[in-house]
């Protein structure tokens, strides 16, 4: 009980040391769980808000580009680190790996009229030639389905920064 009372201790004790924007930018970048490319804008501003009570969009966007113009902080595509800190190493498990199906194909038919939904049967030959790295800005169209063919969401236009943590693990 009293290592818990201690680590709250300290965890106030950082937290009052967060006097300035930025001071509160560095704070929620070192306290939420590492990214290769570091935290999105977004991801700060929520920390910022929920644990250190502090809603000013206007003031984090400033000190954020501020901080990158000053050098303290990098930016990466979409993501932002504290200049200096260990850079976390990218890992992808397998189960997080992304199915690629060109849905612009028309569906095969099988016997008995039923479709046959196999990603090996539907993947474009045209890929593109050159494979999206971390950083790049991604256009696709989607549609999550569920095993039980459900469809859940979908969109014809979706834009976001690989690896900057915009969209859910596994994309």
């Amino acid at each position: 009980h009293a290592l818990h009372n201690k680590m709250d201790d300290t965890e106030k004790a950082e937290k009052k040391k967060t006097k300035t924007v930025l001071d509160k930018i560095v704070y929620a970048i070192r306290n939420q769980p590492q990214q290769a490319n570091g935290c999105s804008r977004a991801a700060i501003h929520k920390y910022v808000k929920s644990a250190l009570e502090y809603d000013n969009t206007k003031a984090i966007k400033l000190a954020i580009k501020k901080a990158v113009e000053k050098g303290t902080l990098e930016q990466v595509g979409q993501s932002f680190r504290v200049k200096g800190d260990a850079v976390v190493k990218a890992t992808v498990d397998e189960d997080s790996k992304l199915q690629i199906e060109d849905v612009s194909k028309p569906k095969t038919k099988k016997k008995h009229g039923v479709t046959n939904d196999s990603i090996s049967d539907r993947v474009s030959s045209n890929i593109a030639e050159r494979t999206a790295q971390d950083g790049d800005a991604v256009t696709v169209k989607y549609v999550g389905k569920l095993d039980n063919g459900y469809k859940f969401d979908s969109a014809s236009s979706f834009t976001f920064v690989l690896g900057a943590g915009e969209v859910i693990k596994g994309w």
